[in-house]
């Protein structure tokens, strides 16, 4: 992190910071899940097959494709929609039939969701189905208060500004005393400019070596308030 900016982290945390907190928002994929897990790599290479098969191309430029439009659109199929006229549901369908066995369960995690005061929610890019199964898989399905996924939100995608409308006007959500956590910082920038309070997950003992390069830009931006690589014990001390 840079100097100049006041990012907390985990031990900097307290309950007294987040009393006001009645809406806790959590994204899927390598939030509620350490990225280290690797359960997201069985989407991306399915992702990469859908492209090359519904393009025709070999698989390494169907990666870059794939990629592309992930960082242009903010997600492939979003790409493909727009420039390709793909059937999202196919789409969906295909890239998250992968094996959630690769998850462990975490009752840790469950416990700590579970004490959180107020409403929890999951926000994600992945479709219900896919958001239901790896919390499944991960015994804290029953803690969230629902579940707003990519068909919910018309098919645009985070890090769009309407799409967070639509789902803040949906639940009836205070910004002020809502906080939302996410793996991806550009999906932090509107939450914040709208005025909750954002928490920035990183893979765990803060390493680089991970995803995309530009998946990292604005890790050291002024609308990421906490950073952490372990939410669990990250919630713990907020409550």
């Amino acid at each position: 992190m840079t100097a100049h900016t006041a990012i907390r982290q985990t031990a900097d945390a307290t309950p007294q910071d987040f009393a006001d907190i009645r809406d806790w928002v959590f994204d899927l994929d390598n939030t509620l899940y350490p990225r280290h897990t690797n359960l997201f790599a069985q989407i991306d290479q399915r992702m990469t097959a859908f492209v090359s098969d519904f393009l025709s191309l070999p698989r390494d430029e169907a990666r870059v494709v794939q990629k592309d439009f992930y960082r242009r659109y903010g997600t492939t199929l979003r790409g493909l929609m727009q420039e390709h006229a793909v059937d999202p549901d196919a789409f969906l369908q295909y890239v998250h039939d992968i094996d959630y066995s690769w998850l462990s369960p975490d009752p840790a995690l469950g416990d700590e969701i579970k004490a959180l005061p107020g409403r929890k929610f999951i926000f994600t890019n992945g479709d219900r189905g896919h958001a239901e199964r790896t919390a499944r898989q991960l015994g804290i399905l029953d803690h969230f208060e629902d579940i707003f996924d990519l068909v919910a939100a018309g098919l645009v995608p985070k890090p769009a500004s309407e799409t967070y409308d639509k789902f803040m006007g949906l639940h009836r959500i205070d910004a002020d005393r809502a906080v939302m956590f996410e793996d991806l910082a550009r999906n932090l920038e509107v939450p914040k400019r709208l005025g909750m309070r954002t928490v920035l997950i990183v893979p765990r003992n803060l390493e680089e070596a991970f995803g995309d390069v530009w998946e990292h830009e604005g890790r050291d931006g002024e609308h990421i308030d906490y950073v952490t690589d372990d939410l669990a014990t990250f919630l713990r001390s907020v409550r």
